[in-house]
């Protein structure tokens, strides 16, 4: 179905996509469990992303819940049948919640409701993070006699410092949207009906006016100079900045804005991996 510029896919399967214009909203579609991810979802999942990065169509990607929850965690039906249930939720290296980060295009959040445990770790696994007002993460997983998952371990405390991730990880308690918003954990609190339409015209904004390229790049150099020193993420930026310098990328824009024009940018090439 076509609305406006507005493509849907609806279906009864557990993930569900929509392109809005350059923007393609993948959600997690089991509402009457509050988005309890099963071993199916999880593959699902990392192909919606996997077809959305591959889309040249498509130039940012947001993630959200359906109905009033973003994710309640692993299906607990599953982890009733203890470890055989839970190594279903260990898929491929290249599925795990970290997928978004080695995305070349950006993939916010938006937090609609709970996210705890594995959801919280999929909600983690994003570059951005919007949350509505009554949206609550909890980690959970001390509660359940469970080790820090899928490496929140790691991520967290780079995002929040080293005694927030601490306290969030070793209490499992319940943090609100404002405490999230206040440890830098979200990036911006909306209220709950102004959720999903604020996140998709920021992530627009992106797609419209921002090369393709450049998200791409800074994407990886972010996340890639977490694991350099110093000396080496500068000559990777210098080597990045003369490649930017003769590009197509800063001729468009440049000619854009003396045209007084919106720039139109390439878009990413299909991946050769």
């Amino acid at each position: 179905m076509k609305v406006s510029g507005t493509s849907v896919a609806h279906d009864e399967r557990e993930i569900l996509t929509e392109t809005r214009g350059r923007v393609r909203i993948v959600t997690l579609h089991r509402p009457k469990s509050r988005n309890a991810l099963t071993p199916t979802m999880a593959v699902s999942y990392a192909a919606a992303l996997r077809a959305a990065d591959d889309d040249p169509r498509v130039r940012v990607i947001v993630v959200t819940g359906a109905g009033a929850g973003f994710c309640s965690g692993a299906d607990l039906t599953v982890l009733d049948q203890g470890a055989t249930g839970s190594r279903g939720f260990r898929p491929p290296r290249e599925d795990l919640p970290d997928l978004a980060l080695r995305l070349r295009k950006p993939v916010i959040a938006a937090v609609n409701g709970a996210a705890v445990g594995l959801g919280f770790a999929y909600m983690l696994g994003s570059d951005l993070r919007f949350a509505a007002e009554s949206a609550k993460f909890v980690t959970a997983f001390s509660r359940l006699g469970l080790a820090a998952e899928y490496g929140v371990s790691w991520l967290l405390p780079r995002l929040v410092g080293l005694q927030p991730a601490l306290d969030l990880l070793l209490s499992g308690r319940a943090v609100s949207a404002g405490e999230a918003l206040s440890m830098g954990l979200v990036h911006r609190v909306v209220p709950d009906e102004e959720l999903l339409a604020t996140t998709v015209a920021y992530a627009a904004d992106l797609a419209d006016n921002c090369a393709p390229s450049s998200l791409a790049t800074i994407k990886h150099q972010v996340y890639g100079d977490l694991d350099r020193t110093r000396a080496d993420a500068l000559s990777d930026t210098l080597a990045r900045m003369d490649e930017a310098f003769a590009g197509p990328a800063l001729r468009e824009a440049m000619t854009a804005r003396a045209e007084k024009r919106a720039p139109a940018f390439d878009p990413l090439p299909p991946r050769r991996d």
